[in-house]
């Protein structure tokens, strides 16, 4: 049975205060107090980090607990188990004597576990001559007991806290497709809107976020991300809302072709073999065909242009294009100026032109002047896009670029 006073280590093992608070403690938890040692064990598990216990101290307390003969921890039942450090490193899976003491200390150190050392050090039980354990001296399972209220409000606060960091993250994944997906939209349908900014935003919000953000972090980032998406979606509706207002008036002018040079845009190609085909536009009265060249020509000579891209990849002309629609508000190019550049070049080659002048961003003071020069020589046929891409090639070759 257990005795009211406290109990010291034997030999050389020191002494502390929260040592002596542990077992003053355990000596209040009432007789009549009992719990699931197995149920109170994965508790403790779960709340093993509040509580800065390890996984191999759990497997020494695990392999304790296996040396209490009943499933009720109770005063009644007697708390002391004696296994010697053979049989106790047995059932810890062969944990080495020193890496077992360690851990014990480990325990005793957090509360969870006191010391009733005999005489001599050595652990065994005392019987009466009927058999029964009068007194046994080894490792007390009573400040477990004591704590058991504690370690079970802690288990309880880990799992909550762990379905709310899950639940988070499912409504920050939606949130982030969303926005991601929306921001498509507007670059593909040119919908009006400084969306290079908030694609910026969203990127630098999700570059931010550590591996294992804990709940509050990842509370903030979803707010702002949310309010990221309300943005978006707000410039949609009124992009659907300047349609519907205005497709009567329109409906007839859609069928007007507009011979003006700045507003000639042509459409993607459709397949590989028009993508490598020359395509004309109309200038001046007469038509002249200017060679579109390769997409994997134009990402080998400016591979930067792709993390601009939706997803932050370029794998046809049409992300070529949207990425360039990026690139080019970055920049502070005009949509002006841009559109001159589809008109004379083709939307191809204005968005590769753009891809190289990202490429040679540290040598272009005024990109948006850069882009309008090239496009008066590219109108008197004094500028052709297939000696900038190979000088970019050759810059960008093993040797002179350092793989990024």
């Amino acid at each position: 049975m257990q005795v009211g006073s406290v109990t010291t280590p034997f030999g050389r093992r020191p002494m502390t205060l929260a040592m002596v608070a542990s077992q003053v403690m355990a000596q209040e938890t009432g007789p009549e107090r009992s719990v699931d040692k197995w149920k109170l064990y994965r508790a403790l598990c779960e709340a093993r980090r509040r509580l800065g216990v390890t996984d191999r101290a759990l497997a020494v307390m695990n392999a304790l607990l296996s040396f209490y003969p009943k499933n009720e921890l109770s005063a009644d039942n007697g708390l002391v188990v004696f296994p010697s450090n053979a049989q106790l490193s047995l059932r810890a899976h062969g944990m080495p004597e020193q890496t077992l003491r360690r851990h014990l200390a480990a325990l005793i150190e957090a509360g969870l576990l006191s010391r009733k050392d005999s005489a001599n050090g050595k652990r065994y039980a005392r019987r009466d001559r009927t058999g029964t354990i009068d007194e046994a001296f080894g490792f007390s399972l009573a400040p477990l007991l004591a704590c058991a209220d504690d370690i079970e409000r802690l288990a309880d606060e880990v799992v909550a806290e762990r379905l709310r960091i899950h639940r988070l993250r499912e409504r920050l994944t939606i949130c982030s497709r969303d926005l991601s997906k929306l921001i498509n939209i507007a670059l593909e349908e040119g919908v009006p809107g400084d969306w290079a900014t908030i694609r910026l935003r969203y990127s630098a919000l999700l570059a931010d976020l550590p591996r294992k953000p804990a709940a509050t972090v990842l509370t903030a980032t979803l707010a702002e991300i949310e309010t990221l998406r309300e943005e978006a979606t707000k410039q949609l509706k009124m992009q659907i809302n300047r349609q519907k207002i205005s497709g009567n008036a329109s409906q007839n002018e859609r069928h007007i072709q507009n011979t003006d040079l700045n507003s000639i845009l042509e459409s993607e190609p459709s397949n590989e073999k028009q993508q490598n085909e020359s395509f004309v536009v109309e200038r001046q009265g007469r038509r002249e065909p200017i060679k579109a060249f390769p997409l994997s020509m134009v990402l080998s000579a400016c591979p930067d242009i792709a993390m601009y891209g939706p997803g932050g990849s370029v794998s046809s002309w049409r992300d070529l294009m949207s990425a360039a629609v990026v690139v080019r508000s970055m920049l502070d190019v005009s949509p002006s100026a841009y559109q001159q550049a589809c008109g004379i070049l083709g939307p191809e080659n204005a968005a590769a032109v753009m891809a190289c002048i990202l490429e040679r961003g540290g040598q272009i003071n005024s990109a948006g002047g850069y882009l309008r020069d090239l496009t008066r020589k590219a109108e008197k046929g004094e500028f052709s896009l297939g000696p900038m891409l190979m000088a970019l090639m050759r810059a960008n070759a093993p040797g002179d670029r350092k793989a990024g």
